[in-house]
């Protein structure tokens, strides 16, 4: 039986605005006698930000749902994993990242619902943005890019260090124009009534946020972190929940976690199904994004400079990789030629996925990728 509410973090933004870095930085913060829990979800079908997470201790649990949003299927994939998850860590906070293609509002809408509230306290929405990408229609007039500042409680101005303050006025104007007409709704509200819903933009606190300036800023944002989160709502809404034909649906009952063998902590992730070679590869197509993923099992190392000049050479808008080099194993995050690249102490094989708006040579970037490469044993 859950013993405790815990306070639950949805940390959303576009793809490469750094939120993987973001929640790294988060979790170096995080009070030493405390457990936290992260739910990451992918686009792709190969599973990677776990690994440029750090992977797991006793105090920071990691669960990953690959394979596009987790809120698809009436929330299943999502009510699944965050039971396995609070059934093998029991979380003193649980944060969640969903895809930077997943439908923010659809997610929140899951996890604000009558049966998560003995079990989730929602609390402040981080949306990271760029907002250098304001002057990228490509951004702009993507629904999800909006949905993410609409439904966010604090909004950061990701890699604040790279450019001026004028942008950030900019974006806190882009933001009051993106949710004209929403509205949010109070703690106290009555559902039947206009008078139980608010304006809903308050002018949601903006703050900078840079990797290279962690011990300044973040003390702002871990101040925020337990406010409670504010549910948006817009006008089309509001004219169903006074409309004569709205009808409530009874949300589904949350399974317990001590109940189903189904959400036992003792769940095995799924196993990855090598080919001959010990390679594994998925393509997905979605949302006018093409996904193609790689994973190559134990036995490959790969040279760190000739992988590092073919990943430079990809001409795609992300990469993310954990890889297994002769110089230790490297995790590679880019997005539209950025690249950052970390250290890291443990990987069970090496994965890469790469995402574009146009079709992926599998073939040719395989082999791309078995020419700077050796198989050992």
């Amino acid at each position: 039986m859950i013993q405790k509410i815990i306070p639950t973090n949805v940390i959303t933004g576009f793809l490469g605005v750094g939120k993987t870095s973001f929640i790294r930085s988060l979790l170096s913060q995080k009070p030493a006698d405390e457990v936290w829990a992260v739910l990451v979800n992918e686009f792709g079908e190969v599973g990677i930000d776990a690994g440029l997470l750090g992977g797991e201790t006793e105090q920071i649990q990691i669960k990953e749902v690959a394979g596009g949003c987790m809120c698809c299927a009436a929330g299943l994939p999502m009510q699944v994993a965050i039971n396995q998850l609070i059934a093998k860590a029991k979380p003193d906070r649980l944060l969640i990242e969903p895809t930077g293609l997943g439908h923010p509002q659809e997610v929140l809408k899951v996890l604000t619902q009558a049966h998560y509230q003995q079990v989730l306290a929602m609390k402040t929405c981080i949306t990271l943005v760029d907002a250098r990408k304001l002057n990228d229609s490509r951004y702009t007039q993507h629904d999800i890019f909006n949905q993410q500042l609409q439904v966010a409680d604090l909004v950061l101005a990701s890699k604040a260090d790279c450019y001026e303050t004028p942008l950030i006025e900019q974006l806190s104007d882009y933001i009051m124009a993106v949710n004209n007409g929403a509205v949010t709704r109070g703690s106290n509200s009555d559902s039947n009534s206009n008078s139980s819903y608010t304006n809903a933009w308050k002018h949601r606190a903006i703050e900078p946020w840079s990797t290279k300036q962690v011990e300044l800023l973040m003390p702002s944002i871990i101040a925020r972190l337990n406010q409670p989160h504010e549910q948006i709502v817009n006008q089309r809404e509001i004219q169903q929940l006074n409309g004569s034909s709205f009808v409530i649906q009874q949300p589904a009952r949350l399974l317990d976690v001590n109940y189903s063998p189904l959400f036992s902590k003792e769940a095995k992730p799924q196993d990855v199904e090598f080919d001959g070679q010990g390679i594994m590869c998925k393509t997905k197509h979605a949302d006018g994004f093409y996904s193609c993923g790689w994973v190559f099992d134990l036995s490959y190392e790969f040279d760190f400079d000739k992988l590092l000049h073919l990943i430079k050479s990809l001409e795609v808008i992300r990469l993310k990789a954990v890889m297994i080099t002769e110089e230790g194993i490297a995790g590679f995050n880019s997005v539209d030629s950025e690249l950052s690249i970390v250290e890291l102490d443990d990987a069970m094989d090496s994965r890469i996925e790469l995402l574009s708006m146009s079709k992926i040579d599998r073939e040719l970037i395989e082999g791309a990728l078995l020419s700077v490469c050796l198989r050992l044993g």
